[in-house]
């Protein structure tokens, strides 16, 4: 007996590449510049957290008052209703802004907290780089 030829509605739709899945999370917000993120935080108005990996971290630095949240933990961490949130979790209104290394993982993570509800979630364009190489703050 023969399967049923697939109807064109249901027809299985081509795999989607990393840059293509970029460009849509990125089109669901508005992505900040390090300049902008550096004041945002100066002024109590973002909460920034870094992503990268220990390696990484141990390797070019910290962004001082930036809270380290390993990208296996991020949800966990950062959802207001979770009971292994950082204390600074406090609402979904929240001002996030999601450091990696370079800016790549960080809009997928971002993309993520806004499927917990985290409307304000954003990231940093050109990621740790981007703020090393614009002379801004580092341990």
């Amino acid at each position: 007996m023969s399967a049923a030829p697939e109807s064109a509605s249901n027809a299985p739709q081509p795999p989607t590449g990393i840059d293509e899945l970029l460009e849509r999370v990125r089109a669901g917000y508005e992505r900040i510049e390090a300049r902008e993120a550096y004041e945002a935080a100066q002024a109590g108005d973002a909460l920034l957290v870094d992503i990268r990996y220990a390696a990484l971290r141990e390797r070019d630095g910290l962004i001082p008052g930036a809270h380290v949240v390993e990208r296996n933990e991020l949800e966990w961490r950062l959802d207001p209703q979770g009971s292994h949130r950082l204390p600074e979790a406090t609402g979904h209104a929240l001002r996030i802004i999601v450091i990696c290394n370079e800016g790549y993982a960080s809009s997928l993570a971002a993309q993520s907290l806004h499927q917990l509800g985290l409307h304000r979630a954003t990231d940093l364009v050109g990621g740790f780089q981007a703020w090393r190489g614009s002379g801004l703050p580092v341990e």
